[in-house]
C-alpha cells in the first residue's frame, strides 16, 4: 500500500474515534508531517484522498475541516444555537454585523402576529449575526424580532454568545417551542461575503420560528450553514420522527 493510502486510514480511524472533536480541524500539514515521518506532499495526498472520501473538507487559510463527527441534537430538546453547542462542549460564539428596524414583510406579519407576536404591528427588529463554534464561522443568522421583544434584544452585547439564554436568565423569557423548515440554496453575494465562500456555493437553510410558553412569537429566523461543517439528520420509525443537528 502507498504510504499515502496508510495515513488517510489512520487518519480516518482517528477521525471515527473522535480524535478531532474537539476541534473539528486536523492538525496542519507540517505537523502531520512530522508526525508520520513523512514529506508534506506525501500528507496532501493523503488529505486529497480524504477529502475525495468526504471525511475532510479544505477550508480556505485555515486547513482541513473534520466532517464526520457524533455530536448531535434533537430539535425537540428545544436547545438554542448555543445551548446545543455548550452542552457538547464546543464553545459558541456570536457577532451582529447588521442591525435595524424596518417594516415587517406580510411573512413575518402572519407568522408573528398569527402566533401572538401582537396585532396591528408593522415594524420588526432585523439582525444579522455570524455564529461560530470553536472561534470558526459555522453559520450567518437572520433573526426579526416582533416589537414587544426588539428593545430587549438592542439592549445585549454585540457578541452576546447566546440571546436565547440572556433573554432567560435576564428576562424571565423561555423558548418552550419552535418550527423549522430546511433546504439547500446556492449563496448569494451577500451570504458569500460574510461567510468567505464561492458565489453560488451550497448552503443549507434552516427556516425557524421560536415561542415563548405564553404563546407568543420571540423570532422567525433564517439560518444558513455551511454544509462542510453541519449537518442535519431524521430519524424516522413507526412511534415517530425526530430531527437531528450535527458537525458536518
Amino acid at each position: 500500500m502507498h504510504r499515502y493510502r496508510e495515513i488517510a486510514r489512520d487518519l480516518t480511524i482517528r477521525i471515527a474515534d473522535g480524535d478531532f472533536d474537539a476541534t473539528g480541524m486536523l492538525p496542519a500539514e507540517a505537523q502531520l508531517a512530522e508526525t508520520f515521518a513523512v514529506s508534506r506532499g506525501t500528507v496532501r495526498n493523503a488529505l486529497v484522498l480524504m477529502a475525495r472520501q468526504g471525511a475532510i473538507a479544505p477550508r480556505r487559510g485555515s486547513g482541513w475541516l473534520v466532517r464526520t463527527a457524533a455530536l448531535s441534537q434533537r430539535f425537540s430538546e428545544v436547545r438554542s444555537f448555543a445551548q446545543w453547542a455548550r452542552s457538547r462542549g464546543m464553545e459558541p460564539g456570536g457577532r451582529v454585523v447588521a442591525q435595524q428596524r424596518r417594516p415587517a414583510t406580510p411573512t413575518e406579519l402572519r407568522t408573528l402576529r398569527g402566533h401572538g407576536g401582537g396585532n396591528g404591528q408593522t415594524e420588526v427588529l432585523e439582525v444579522v449575526r455570524l455564529r461560530t463554534l470553536n472561534g470558526r464561522v459555522v453559520m450567518l443568522e437572520r433573526t426579526a424580532y416582533p416589537p414587544w421583544i426588539a428593545p430587549l434584544i438592542e439592549a445585549l452585547p454585540a457578541d452576546e454568545p447566546s440571546v436565547v439564554g440572556a433573554l432567560e436568565s435576564q428576562h424571565g423569557v423561555r423558548m418552550v417551542h419552535g418550527e423549522h423548515s430546511i433546504d439547500a440554496i446556492a449563496a448569494p453575494s451577500e451570504d458569500a461575503r460574510l461567510l468567505d465562500v464561492r458565489r453560488s456555493s451550497p448552503l443549507l437553510r434552516v427556516r425557524r420560528v421560536s415561542y415563548a410558553a405564553d404563546g407568543r412569537a420571540i423570532e422567525t429566523g433564517d439560518d444558513r450553514y455551511l454544509p462542510d461543517v453541519m449537518s442535519f439528520q431524521v430519524q424516522a420509525s413507526l412511534q415517530g420522527t425526530s430531527l437531528t443537528r450535527r458537525p458536518g
